[in-house]
């Protein structure tokens, strides 16, 4: 089906979401809109016994809503207790949740930068905002929910109780560095891990004058850490995990507020040596040569699951026993020559330009396959994180899940055919939740329509879609494009009906702001939302 394909003027659902788009919302934080029949009752609503194929592959964002839907001891809000639905999710989004999981992790990721430290005795601070605590913790140490001995976290409140980061550009940037600043005077620490979050988040909200605050503000808080690391001799490595506002717009001119193809920058300023710019780096790696240059930095031998390669030409003969390294991530700073539309070259960056130019410097790659992804796709935070610390390629879940689909084995998964099995013995409905897009780092309509595909095989009557729509790397107003693609493709199956659509915002939370969890699943559950006549219930 053409990606590129416009919405069908005559469908309901999808004048609906363009209606929306006239009254001022977007994408991201779309109001639920909600099929119902011609008598005013909502359509494909969750029912007991239904089965539930939850598609997205990223995770991290689906538990809150996962939850919600299978735990009957739920105390966040009120919800249906005896729901009982089979419930499949596409990957594992975390251990604890009640559920079946079709494509189980591929194996633990041993020897992580994290996990290596830990056995060689040392102690490791990380320090993030909340929007970015799961990057530095859960993912970085190689998807792994286990805190390592001699691993301390300190998590700093992303901004409360605002509408939007665009009103808080700066977000926690300053208490993020107080942190790291006074944990230097604490010796213990050999390897401390920050990460400024303002670059990523507030670039994907469309607000150029925001973004640039958050440019700035991120500048601004690393001249305050160069200085402290300049005074008390730690050692600094400067990197990012991806790409966002140094392409700022599309080639038509449209803004991007998503992620990027480009690499990334990797500094090293050694204020343990008397000569801080001595050190001569390869001028290219990527993402996964990280944890190699840290371990080496640090005088551990790196593991031999670590296949990524040291970026320092020569590595230091001298005693790195007392050396101490600050690892500074620069969430979404990617680095891009062309000044058009690059909002970072926009922004006033004195202090990253300083260290820039005076210190050993190399570009990494950081979308791609160098990030375990299909080729020429964007980078993200989950695997820009697994990767720095993972020190090694891993393939991610999206090609492992598209190599099934192309050979054919994604049609025999067990845990797909129970969910649909079970629904055709039990004559409930089916429904089919997840992100819609080609691009999401969340999880891609290839998938989606995989399954109903499948569901077709298999002869299932009542298929409902639940799409969640947001325009993270998206051009304007692709929701209702995506809608009707959707549509068309239950048309040409004859089989499935979108009955719920509604802005990730709302559905993909991990800040525990229930509230808006309880708006979809209210959704999902009730149909409450704006109504929209499609007709009848197909379900049988």
């Amino acid at each position: 089906m053409d990606k590129e394909s416009h919405p069908d003027a005559k469908n309901p659902l999808v004048e609906a979401i363009k209606r929306a788009y006239r009254d001022g919302q977007e994408d991201e934080a779309l109001e639920p809109i909600v099929a119902v029949d011609s008598s005013g009752r909502p359509i494909g609503r969750f029912e007991k016994g239904d089965s539930v194929i939850f598609y997205d592959i990223r995770g991290e964002r689906e538990i809150q809503l996962t939850e919600s839907l299978i735990n009957r001891d739920f105390i966040h809000f009120p919800v249906e207790k005896d729901l009982d639905l089979k419930f499949v999710t596409m990957i594992e989004y975390d251990s604890s949740l009640d559920v079946k999981v079709a494509f189980p992790p591929d194996g633990k990721i041993d020897n992580t930068l994290t996990e290596v430290l830990s056995k060689a005795g040392l102690n490791i601070l990380k320090i993030a905002e909340s929007e970015k605590a799961i990057h530095v913790g859960y993912f970085m140490n190689g998807k792994n929910e286990e805190i390592f001995p001699g691993e301390k976290r300190i998590v700093i409140p992303s901004p409360e109780g605002i509408s939007s980061y665009a009103s808080t550009p700066e977000m926690s940037a300053s208490q993020v560095a107080d942190a790291v600043s006074e944990n230097f005077d604490n010796p213990s620490f050999r390897m401390i891990i920050a990460n400024f979050a303002n670059v990523d988040v507030i670039g994907h909200i469309e607000d150029q004058k925001a973004v640039i605050r958050a440019v700035e503000e991120v500048d601004r808080q690393l001249g305050k850490i160069v200085e402290e690391c300049r005074s008390k001799g730690i050692t600094l490595v400067v990197t990012s995990d991806h790409g966002t506002v140094e392409e700022w717009l599309y080639p038509d001119g449209a803004i991007n507020t998503g992620h990027t193809k480009n690499p990334v920058p990797f500094v090293l300023a050694d204020f343990s040596s008397s000569q801080p710019d001595g050190q001569s780096l390869r001028p290219e790696g990527e993402l996964a040569d990280v944890a190699p240059t840290l371990l080496s930095l640090l005088g551990i031998e790196k593991p031999p699951e670590m296949t990524g390669e040291c970026l320092l030409v020569r590595p230091s003969k001298k005693d790195k026993t007392e050396r101490r390294v600050l690892l500074l991530i620069l969430d979404g700073w990617g680095m891009r020559e062309d000044k058009e539309g690059n909002l970072i070259a926009e922004a006033r960056t004195p202090n990253f330009d300083k260290l820039w130019s005076r210190f050993p410097h190399a570009v990494l790659q950081a979308s791609g396959e160098a990030v375990g992804m299909p080729s020429h796709t964007v980078g993200n935070s989950e695997a820009g994180h697994l990767h720095i610390g993972a020190g090694r390629r891993i393939l991610l879940d999206r090609v492992r899940i598209d190599k099934a689909v192309e050979n054919g084995s994604f049609n025999k998964n067990e845990t797909f055919l129970w969910a649909i099995e079970g629904a055709i013995r039990d004559k409930k409905a089916l429904h089919l939740l997840g992100i819609v897009s080609f691009y999401s780092s969340h999880g891609t309509l290839d998938h989606l329509f995989a399954l109903l595909r499948m569901a077709k095989q298999h002869e299932v009557e009542n298929v409902f879609i639940h799409s969640l729509i947001g325009r993270r790397g998206e051009k304007p107003e692709s929701g209702a494009i995506y809608a009707a693609q959707v549509q068309d493709m239950c048309r040409s199956l004859s089989l499935g009906q979108v009955v719920t659509v509604i802005g990730r915002f709302w559905a993909l939370d991990r800040e525990e702001n229930w509230d808006r969890v309880e708006k979809t699943y209210r959704a999902m559950v009730y149909g409450e939302g704006t109504h929209v006549p499609v007709g009848h219930d197909i379900r049988k």
